[in-house]
């Protein structure tokens, strides 16, 4: 038998609703916000990511899907979704169209990285991307429009965590005080983290060792050393998430994966979903349109997974959805109505009301357990005497109430179906 690739899933029509859901709420909470939906391809050339990422993160040195095209190109699997949308905004000059571009998008990503709860090599997510302006109202929109998504949703065990990387320029200067802290317990590091001391220092604060994590409860705070145009950056952001009565936590320790980050980052974390905790979380990325050889404007973004997101629903036990019902079921008497029945029911969907019929050519009482099954509000008998007499009968499938209804009467026929 042929399987799903290891770190992929098929998500089977009884799962659909749940996502529908999930992506409705995301829908109307950035259009409330004015962000418009962008939709970048699946693949892009490498070259993006590796710069827009950066090279020594562990999702462009580990964990992306690269192959190479017929015409030689290395090409990547987007893992994930800033860098599309900021080359897109690159390509098609969006920030000549105006100053502040507000996007949003609902996509899979692609990294191939241990399996986990809530988190494949295939995945989903959804996210904004505001560009344009180095304000700090717009970090704290941005983490707005993130928890109202969730909170929407019905989640409770919710935990926003926020803090500030500063500027490049006290970052690099906090860099080298922290290099001082950690050369004195270098050979106690984790071989990762040893490597990362070369590469991405911040990111050390990231392990998962225990012998790192101790030797990290020590070091230096990048809060304590920011300069003052980072901490008035940081202090708006936070008096704007107190007025819009978002709850937050300040956590120093709280650093982002990817190079582009300056100032504000931020997660927001979940007790439902056990170790992998994040639901969402993302910063401001003032360096990266230039990087990517646009002009120099500033952003600031997030990004959340959403089988993550649906797995702390789930565990909360929040989606009570309404059952997929169908509107019609119609029967056929006997099989001298089956072409009758077929095309009544395509007649019947134009009037946008989802119907179903018998296609194995069943018994009367075999055709009405379907329509139980299918949870069909009416059920339509097409044959017999009512039929000879010019009448189709309709049933209701909840109570059982019968409405003779004229073959010719299709506005009579409708409105009871949706009036119902």
């Amino acid at each position: 038998m042929i399987k799903a690739v290891t770190g992929t899933k098929d998500i089977l029509p009884e799962e659909i609703p749940n996502w529908k859901f999930l992506e409705k709420v995301v829908t109307s909470v950035f259009d409330n916000y004015n962000y418009k939906e962008i939709r970048t391809p699946i693949f892009e050339e490498t070259k993006l990511f590796a710069r827009g990422i950066g090279e020594s993160t562990d999702i462009v040195s580990k964990e992306m899907y690269t192959f190479t095209d017929r015409s030689n190109t290395s090409l990547t699997l987007k893992p994930e979704m800033t860098a599309s949308v900021v080359r897109a905004l690159i390509e098609h000059a969006l920030y000549k169209k105006q100053s502040l571009n507000k996007f949003y998008y609902i996509s899979p990503m692609f990294r191939q990285e241990r399996p986990q709860a809530g988190r494949l090599r295939q995945f989903h997510q959804f996210g904004a991307e505001a560009i344009g302006s180095n304000n700090p109202l717009l970090d704290a929109e941005i983490i707005i429009v993130a928890y109202t998504i969730l909170k929407k949703l019905g989640l409770k065990n919710l935990t926003v965590k926020i803090n500030s990387l500063g500027l490049p320029e006290s970052r690099e200067n906090y860099k080298k005080l922290l290099r001082e802290y950690l050369i004195k317990h270098f050979d106690k590091l984790s071989n990762e983290s040893k490597k990362r001391f070369q590469t991405n220092i911040l990111r050390i604060f990231d392990s998962k060792d225990e012998q790192d994590i101790m030797i990290m409860q020590n070091a230096p705070l990048l809060l304590e050393y920011l300069d003052n145009e980072s901490l008035e950056h940081f202090e708006k952001v936070k008096k704007a998430l107190v007025n819009a009565g978002i709850p937050f936590e300040i956590e120093p320790k709280l650093v982002r994966g990817l190079d582009y980050y300056t100032n504000t980052t931020f997660e927001i974390i979940s007790s439902s979903v056990g170790a992998q905790n994040a639901l969402c979380g993302g910063g401001r990325y003032n360096g990266l349109v230039k990087e990517l050889e646009g002009p120099d404007i500033p952003g600031v973004g997030f990004a959340a997974g959403m089988e993550r997101i649906l797995l702390a629903c789930e565990n909360e036990k929040i989606l009570s959805l309404e059952e997929d019902k169908f509107d019609l079921y119609i029967l056929a008497i006997d099989k001298d109505f089956v072409d009758i029945v077929f095309d009544l029911a395509i007649k019947l969907r134009n009037f946008d009301l989802k119907v179903e019929l018998d296609y194995f050519n069943r018994s009367l009482k075999a055709q009405l357990r379907e329509a139980n099954k299918l949870k069909a509000k009416f059920a339509l008998f097409v044959g017999g005497d009512e039929f000879k007499n010019g009448f189709y009968l309709l049933k209701k499938m909840s109570d059982g109430t019968q409405f003779n209804i004229p073959i010719s009467d299709w506005n009579k026929l409708v409105s009871i179906i949706k009036e119902s």
